[in-house]
């Protein structure tokens, strides 16, 4: 497994990191609060003899709103969250509630995933990826007649 990729919209954090991440972090994008936040979700990945699986949360997205691309060994997952909450009372709006959001994720793989074989679940907002890994060539054995 190679590196991960950082998304460029990463929480600043200026009070949790130390001081010298401080001015290494200082040109990096603010992040956007309220409607349009970019959100960075949580991921596992875990490597096994045949393949990498990849676990993802997304709470409160449609499978429909997920999308996965494996590009040039970079694996991205981007989501987006819509949702409207509206109450009334007697013919009045009360209270009404927009949220959206997109959650966006990159990651970088080793050059011996399967691209064809690459399989996605997605479940109660948690998304799994099976990436299966290439068949390693293996040596051939080539015998050596003695005369």
């Amino acid at each position: 497994m190679a590196e991960l990729i950082r998304s460029p919209a990463r929480k600043l954090g200026w009070g949790d990191e130390p001081f010298d991440d401080l001015f290494q972090g200082f040109f990096r994008p603010m992040p956007r609060w309220g409607n349009g936040q970019i959100f960075v979700p949580a991921m596992n990945v875990t490597e096994r003899d045949k393949e990498y699986v990849v676990q993802a949360e997304l709470p409160g997205i449609k499978k429909e709103d997920i999308d996965i691309t494996l590009q040039n060994g970079v694996l991205t997952i981007r989501a987006e969250s819509k949702e409207e909450s509206e109450e009334k009372e007697k013919g009045r709006i009360i209270r009404q509630e927009r949220r959206y959001g997109k959650y966006m994720r990159h990651l970088r793989l080793d050059n011996d995933v399967d691209e064809g074989k690459v399989k996605a679940h997605y479940e109660d907002g948690m998304l799994e990826l099976v990436l299966p890994k290439l068949e390693a060539v293996q040596p051939k054995k080539i015998a050596v007649d003695v005369q």
